[in-house]
């Protein structure tokens, strides 16, 4: 092999590039840029966002993009544009959209498809870009602003935050591309966790973004953006060029709202209301309660959060008086009460919580389902207190939907109050166990903004201003109506619902241990966007339901998908074009990396080879030397805590989680398992099965990869303490770079010794995973049609609609 040595002046390092980072002229990621354009008119904004994909490599291209929108946002829209062409999309059920997707690239055509993974979280796909070739994608959504303490505030995330992903990996396909195995928690985890790019990797994004404002006939006394510089002409706030996609982008609007009524529709024929009710100025009652304060001191809180976290949480124990009762739990892989049981809230106590609070640090995993019920369990039933649970953290979890099925019936009879915390907050899960138990969530940025997020923590943790809601006049649709909850001090009331007659209602409630009613006189609109975001609340509502384990909505969730033309997680938009562009499907696969979230303690040093949560470990003794390597599919931390699983998370010694996420150099651990030399092969058994697919699914890989999944096996083996064929495969394929390789020879040297150490049966035909709901939509058909997964005892049980297609 010849060598050429370059001229250090070709050579330049690129300014604060982190290690292992690459540079070309074509570029080697395929997102090129974002564009957000927002109209904001009084509560609602129609947003349109435009995503850039070039193709930098000399084959035909599928490059996927797992990125965040406004957990509330209504996506009615979506186009592919290509080559002067314009492919609008098209919504259907998920599995049908993906067919359509997958044979349209197998036919050689172009072909985009969205689909929504959590209520913030989406993926897109664009098949079959040809070399050099650029092709735009466009979603078109509408987004109800929330209003409070006279400010409403546009908050639109731009990235997806690495999640802790609890459980053990599944064996078979991953649902997703992404960096973090499936688990028996998080059975779509795959498909949540991109890659995540290096510290100091040159901007690989364009992003630019322009809110216009509209107080419809109000007066708009201020606009201030609180994480970015922008600039602000005529009404027109625009985000300053070079900003990176590592953090919400929040717009504070400040104006004065009224209570109203806006019908879309004729009162005599029906249609969609909008309902807003400005808190009354009354005085809250106040009740004796029991409360429970959760704080999230996980690794993911590191740095400022944690000390945001610890403050909020102390400004919330002080909102306490003597005739309450209350528990302090702070939580990572474990549980630490600060007292046994509940206490009384008498000074000495408060007092000694608040030193308890001051000593937390950020370590571990996230756990919250063990301490959600441990907070279910202490708050008890039947009491005549008032029962409040207090979660402050910042939401990174994957297991959202294991939450609310097995907490949330508990959660939804008591109040719940989440405060975020974070840059890049997941708000969508916070909000939904906000929304079960008719509570706040609270949200804080940054430390310029804690001062005044904790005003209003204090204020609305305290008791609501009216309570026990309900509507009166309108003929309104049965289950149509959005969670009513309760209206807090500085927070009016926000309703949404389907009518089929009236043109007024009432509002009551109590207030003080008093009726209150108000009457609130419609007023006739045409805006689609209140159908829209309507149809999308109600979603989201029937989702949690499904969640939580009733799941003969699916039917019924999807009809109303694709009735109102809003995108949901059992529908998916489909773009395909009519022409054909190439020979078959995509010869290149790449998703996209994200940037590293602002304000997070990333490692302070890079891992020493290219690894994923699902398939690395790294060797007890000295590290091998590092292994130069394009980043395909991206120069990622794919490893880091807060998207790992605690199955992955055990296959790791104490290098590969550098610190914050293993303080003092220790490796978190599950109870009852002590990760070290020494481990039976059962132990990483789900990382070789994962490569054994990897390997399989590419007949003739380079010799670069079987070179690194060598030095991958060889870490494996020596985690294990020694394992004699592996070792040797690993030694073999370590050296696949030498002249004269026979690169289809090792291949399938590599896939019959690791067919050989996983076991007998196909790895991929496995039965149904603990958490799948059943079937295969390519397996025999069960009872009343429904495709059942071969060999499933449970015949007719349907596979989850995100493997679905």
């Amino acid at each position: 092999m010849k060598i050429t040595s370059l001229e250090p002046a070709r050579c330049l390092p690129v300014p604060d590039a982190g290690f292992g980072a690459l540079l070309t002229e074509r570029g080697n990621l395929p997102l090129e840029s974002v564009d957000v354009a927002a109209d904001i008119s009084g509560l609602i904004a129609g947003v349109e966002v435009t995503q850039g994909f070039r193709n930098p490599f000399d084959v035909t291209l599928e490059a996927t993009y797992v990125f965040p929108l406004p957990d509330r946002a209504a996506v009615t829209g979506f186009r592919m544009e290509a080559d002067d062409r314009v492919i609008e999309g098209v919504l259907k059920e998920r599995a049908q959209a993906r067919a359509d997707y997958d044979r349209a690239l197998s036919e050689g055509r172009r072909a985009a498809i969205a689909e929504e993974d959590r209520p913030d979280v989406f993926t897109i796909r664009v098949g079959n870009i040809l070399p050099g070739e650029r092709v735009s994608v466009r979603l078109t959504m509408s987004q109800p602003l929330p209003y409070e303490d006279g400010a409403a505030t546009f908050r639109f995330p731009l990235v997806v935050a690495p999640r802790y992903i609890p459980g053990s990996p599944l064996d078979g396909p991953p649902a997703g591309d992404g960096a973090a195995p499936d688990t028996d928690a998080v059975p779509d985890a795959s498909r949540i966790s991109p890659p995540v790019l290096l510290p100091g990797f040159p901007d690989p994004v364009r992003l630019s973004l322009r809110a216009s404002v509209d107080a419809a006939g109000l007066e708009l006394r201020e606009l201030a953006a609180s994480l970015h510089v922008v600039e602000e002409e005529g009404g027109t706030v625009r985000l300053r060029p070079g900003e990176r996609l590592d953090r919400d982008f929040i717009l504070r609007l400040s104006f004065d709202t009224s209570t109203s009524l806006q019908l879309d529709g004729p009162a005599e024929q029906g249609g969609t209301f909008a309902l807003t009710v400005v808190p009354p100025p009354v005085q809250a009652t106040r009740v004796p309660r029991d409360l429970v304060l959760l704080l999230d001191r996980s690794g993911s809180m590191g740095g400022w959060k944690m000390v945001a976290a610890r403050r909020a949480a102390a400004r919330i124990v002080d909102t306490l008086t003597e005739l309450d009762r209350f528990a302090v739990l702070t939580f990572d892989s474990v549980v630490e009460e600060a007292y046994e049981g509940l206490v009384e809230a008498s000074d000495r106590n408060r007092y000694r919580a608040v030193e308890h609070l001051a000593r937390v640090d950020a370590r571990g995993g996230t756990e919250l389902l063990e301490p959600l019920r441990r907070a279910v369990a202490l708050l008890g039933a039947g009491t005549e207190r008032e029962r409040v649970v207090v979660l402050v953290t910042d939401g990174q979890v994957g297991n959202e939907d294991q939450i609310l099925e097995q907490a949330g019936g508990a959660l939804s009879a008591m109040r719940v109050h989440t405060v975020g915390i974070d840059r890049a907050v997941n708000a969508g899960f916070l909000g939904r166990l906000a929304g079960l138990g008719a509570g706040r969530c609270e949200l804080v940025e940054s430390e310029d903004r804690l001062d005044t997020a904790m005003e209003q923590i204090h204020r609305r943790i305290g008791a609501p201003l009216v309570t026990d809601l309900s509507l009166k006049g309108l003929d309104v649709e049965p289950d149509t109506v959005s969670h009513l909850g309760s209206i807090f001090p500085g927070v009016p009331l926000r309703v949404y619902g389907r009518f089929r007659a009236g043109s007024s209602l009432t509002v009551r409630g109590m207030a003080a241990d008093r009726p209150w009613e108000e009457q609130v006189a419609g007023v006739a609109v045409d805006n689609p966007a209140i159908r829209a975001v309507w149809a999308r609340a109600h979603l989201r509502e029937l989702e949690d339901r499904y969640a939580m384990g009733e799941h003969d909505l699916e039917s019924r969730i999807v009809r109303t998908s694709l009735e109102y033309g809003v995108l949901c997680r059992f529908t998916a938009y489909v773009a395909i074009d009519t022409r054909q562009v190439a020979e078959g499907g995509p010869e290149h696969r790449v998703i996209q990396p994200v940037e590293p979230p602002s304000g997070w303690e990333m490692p302070r040093t890079a891992p020493m080879m290219g690894f994923t949560a699902q398939a690395a470990v790294m060797a007890a003794g000295p590290p091998s030397p590092p292994r130069m390597r394009v980043p395909d599919p991206g120069l990622g931390l794919t490893g880091q805590d807060p998207g790992l699983s605690s199955g992955a998370r055990d296959a790791f010694a104490s290098r590969a989680l550098p610190a914050p996420f293993a303080p003092g150099g220790r490796l978190r651990k599950r109870a009852g398992k002590s990760p070290g030399l020494g481990h039976p092969l059962e132990a990483v058994r789900p990382q070789l099965v994962a490569e054994l697919e990897r390997l399989k699914a590419q007949p003739v890989p380079s010799l670069m990869y079987l070179a690194d999944l060598g030095s991958r096996l060889a870490a494996l083996a020596a985690y294990l303490g020694g394992n004699e064929r592996l070792e040797s495969l690993a030694r073999e394929l370590e050296s696949a770079e030498r002249p004269g390789t026979d690169a289809q020879a090792l291949h399938d040297r590599a896939v019959e010794v690791l067919t050989a150490l996983v076991g007998p049966g196909d790895p991929g035909g496995r039965a149904a995973e603990p958490g799948d709901p059943g079937g295969s939509a390519t397996g025999p058909a069960g009872p009343a049609g429904r495709a059942t997964e071969p060999g499933d005892p449970r015949p007719g049980r349907r596979r989850p609609f995100w493997k679905r297609g």
